[in-house]
């Protein structure tokens, strides 16, 4: 079998969309030709010049890194079309009109490649009617491919096949999206806007309906359906804001429009009020104003009843978070079913619609629940999908409270739950999810690509690997995973966030001694976030009693730690996803290779405490900066401290594992990948390499050349403008001054030779000098009090 490769990309339409699509590519080191119609004026290729610049602006960024944006190249359909004969990978994503996709596929048509795929990202148009748009030859290699707003960031991608879309391509395009663009693919049905959409905007449909119903304020409704069942942050009317209300009420539309026989048909219109917002011009996030809008700090909610904004004061009722917080799901549903509160009521109907409605069309729209409950999660951010709700809550007992509900005409339809619904315990087994339209349980995929994915994520219920543990304490185990690679053992830490208190460092240096007698290499993942850094609990405990050798000794500890890893005779490799801050930076540092998420936020931040780095930081950065002066005619280590200090000075955090390769923390030679769910299969195939390739570990630095107190005295000029511009206090200043210490190699002659231990030293006393001033403890405490650094 041939290898599949998308060599370079076409994506027609420079919309938001569009343009982000292409951003994303980029991103995967795919080139990029971004069209849209020419420009009416000046430069022809404007209106894609424009968007192309509008991704350096947004936040968060599109871009995985800056330079990402050089590999988008800007045409325009009437002089470039030529250039689609060299692009393995075509996607349209232009508005959402039939005529106007069928007007651009004849233009592009002749200039196609034989192999090349041709994809329209439509949300929701039937992809058998856009094939016939394109030439009978050329419909074989068309589908459906949808992504989900904003690309970078969600998961989901949904693809549609033709009645005559070739399997094989099919096949090879998922495992391209999984592993090369890191999404969850969901394979759906050729329906007005297939399966997240269709399910996601009746739920939206079912909570305004039920908002009006019960006489609840929309910031209540967002309250209420959030983060207390599972949802975003964002919820319902938020989310709604900044969809963009004009785009939620097209959506609403297409279903009202391609479904004229669905039971909840009556339901698929705009309501009064959001027609009114859009005929004023208030769509939502884009115009500033919708259904909320934000005056000077306070946040505006609109009032149907007073037919204006007021402030947004939403109060979850006592009795009714009371019930939310029950931990016992079925028992949370049948108080809320009981309860006679309004704000329990418009809960339960809620999802007792969403639940009705998918049983009802799981067979016309998706292959089985587990496809329905993904598209759901990574689409709209749920925690679970209303299946798995249903069966955490007691499958029978809630499919009889819904039908019970239909019977009685409280339901939004009254159309029967389909009989597979009954006399079973719910649709998730472990032998597969169950497949209404086939009627059988259907196992996942046996793509190869997923078996990249040793934990993919898993629908409730569902077995996962375990692993054999070697050895643990209170805050890491060591474990293998013998149907991976029982050689190569896998460091994991248990404390919340993964903090990293005394049981962390302790065990970590356990687990590489026990590597070195029985394992070939090691590994330290677990899902994210990889470490939030220090355990400040500990840190604070200690500063209350005084006990400041104590501390002293726990940083020695630290050290230690991150010298083990340095020096481990077997390959440490870090798996980072998520989070890696303060010394869990450091602990990657540290490692012989770092393989690393694309979506990886990496970063010294002690600074935010009042602190430098000391488990390592300032100390292998000062040896870098020695390296790469030697390779250098000027031979001037600060030529490289300076950008590094500025980035601890101000606690800067990537915003990328490709911009963590940037900022330092991340080698050149590591690994990014884009779906955090092969993280652990590329760590251990890496860590078993080196081990194979004859890993040993370098010998201690002991000739390194510090910048000394120039540097530091460099480092204090841009400190002293930052302070006269207000920028920082003076105990940002102190604090960036230790760090511009610890960086240059301490206070010593300008180009002296020391060694690592000497490094340490420096950094470790530096720390502990920060810890016993005020200021520090008082940014450590509302730390902890907040969550939230305090700039005193």
């Amino acid at each position: 079998m041939s290898n599949f490769i998308v060599r370079k990309a076409a994506v027609l339409g420079a919309g938001v969309m569009g343009a982000q699509i292409a951003a994303h590519l980029a991103n995967a080191e795919v080139p990029v030709v971004l069209f849209d119609l020419p420009a009416k004026e000046g430069d022809p290729n404007g209106i894609v010049r424009k968007a192309i610049d509008g991704l350096k602006k947004l936040e968060p960024s599109p871009l995985a890194t800056k330079d990402r944006v050089a590999y988008i190249d800007a045409a325009n359909y009437e002089q470039h079309l030529e250039l689609l004969k060299d692009c393995d990978l075509i996607i349209e994503a232009i508005a959402e009109k039939m005529e106007w996709k069928d007007d651009l596929y004849r233009k592009i048509a002749p200039h196609i490649a034989p192999n090349a795929i041709i994809a329209s990202n439509t949300s929701g148009l039937s992809i058998n009617r856009l094939s016939e748009g394109l030439p009978a030859a050329l419909r074989s290699r068309f589908c459906g491919i949808h992504f989900f707003n904003p690309p970078r960031y969600m998961h989901l991608v949904e693809l549609i096949a033709t009645q005559t879309t070739d399997p094989a391509l099919l096949d090879n395009l998922e495992s391209w999206l999984v592993s090369r663009l890191g999404k969850g693919v969901v394979r759906a049905k050729d329906t007005p806007n297939f399966v997240a959409n269709r399910v996601g905007v009746f739920s939206i449909l079912a909570v305004m309906h039920h908002t009006q119903q019960y006489g609840l304020g929309f910031d209540v409704v967002d309250a209420l359906t959030g983060p207390l069942i599972g949802r975003p942050k964002s919820a319902t009317y938020r989310t709604a804001d900044v969809v963009g209300l004009d785009t939620m009420a097209h959506v609403i539309k297409t279903m009202q429009d391609t479904l004229p026989n669905d039971p909840w048909h009556g339901f698929y219109a705009a309501p009064t009020w959001l027609a009114a917002l859009i005929g004023k011009g208030a769509l939502g996030q884009k115009t500033r104003c919708g259904i909320f809008k934000k005056e000077g700090k306070a946040i505006k909610v609109l009032d149907l009843a007073a037919q204006d904004y007021r402030d947004s004061a939403a109060e979850v009722a006592p009795e009714v978070l009371a019930i939310l917080k029950t931990k016992n799901p079925a028992e949370k549903f049948a108080q809320l079913r009981a309860s006679s509160h309004p704000q329990a009521q418009f809960l339960w109907a809620i999802f007792r619609d969403i639940f009705h409605y998918a049983a009802f069309h799981l067979a016309d729209i998706a292959d089985n629940a587990r496809d329905l409950d993904f598209a759901m999660r990574w689409g709209f951010g749920w925690s679970q999908g209303p299946f798995e709700t249903w069966q955490a809550a007691g499958w029978q007992a809630i499919a009889d409270a819904v039908k019970a509900d239909i019977d009685g005409g409280k339901a939004m339809s009254n159309a029967a739950l389909p009989a597979w619904v009954f006399g079973r315990q719910g649709v998730h087994a472990p032998e597969g999810s169950y497949s209404a339209s086939a009627d059988a349980y259907k196992p996942r995929s046996t793509l190869p690509v997923y078996q990249r994915q040793i934990f993919p994520e898993r629908v409730l219920g569902e077995p996962s690997a375990q692993g054999t543990t070697l050895w643990e304490n209170a805050g890491v185990r060591l474990w293998t995973l013998p149907q991976l690679d029982a050689s190569v053992g896998i460091v994991s830490f248990t404390t919340k966030m993964h903090a990293l208190g005394r049981d962390v460092i302790e065990g970590l240096q356990e687990a590489v001694a026990r590597a070195e007698q029985e394992l070939k290499a090691l590994v330290i993942w677990h899902e994210a976030p990889f470490a939030v850094g220090a355990n400040l609990k500990e840190v604070a405990e200690g500063l209350a009693a005084g006990k400041f050798d104590l501390l002293d000794q726990y940083v020695g500890e630290f050290q230690k730690a991150s010298m083990t890893l340095k020096y481990a005779k077997v390959p440490v490799v870090a798996a980072v996803q998520g989070m890696a801050l303060g010394g869990g930076c450091e602990f990657l540092m540290h490692a012989a290779k770092r393989v690393v998420a694309l979506e990886s936020y990496i970063g010294l931040v002690e600074a935010g405490v009042g602190l430098i780095p000391a488990g390592g930081g300032c100390k292998e950065f000062a040896i870098r900066a020695a390296q790469h002066a030697a390779k250098t005619g000027g031979n001037d280590p600060f030529e490289f401290i300076q950008p590094v200090f500025m980035t601890i000075a101000m606690a800067n955090v990537s915003k990328s594992g490709a911009q963590a390769k940037e900022l330092g923390f991340v080698q050149e030679t590591d690994k990014i990948v884009f779906n955090a769910h092969e993280l652990l299969y590329v760590a251990v195939r890496e860590a078993r390499a080196l081990a194979e390739a004859g890993y040993y570990p370098k010998l201690s630095p002991r000739a390194v050349k510090v910048a000394g107190r120039t540097g530091i005295a460099n480092c204090e000029m841009m400190l002293a403008n930052m302070k006269e511009g207000g920028m920082i206090s003076a105990h940002d200043y102190a604090v960036a001054k230790a760090a511009a210490t610890a960086l240059c190699g301490g206070d010593v002659e300008t180009g002296s030779l020391v060694d690592e231990q000497w490094l340490l030293t420096v950094e470790r006393k530096l720390f502990v000098e920060l810890l016993k001033t005020e200021k520090t403890q008082q940014r450590i405490q509302h730390m902890l009090e907040t969550g939230k650094p305090l700039r005193n």
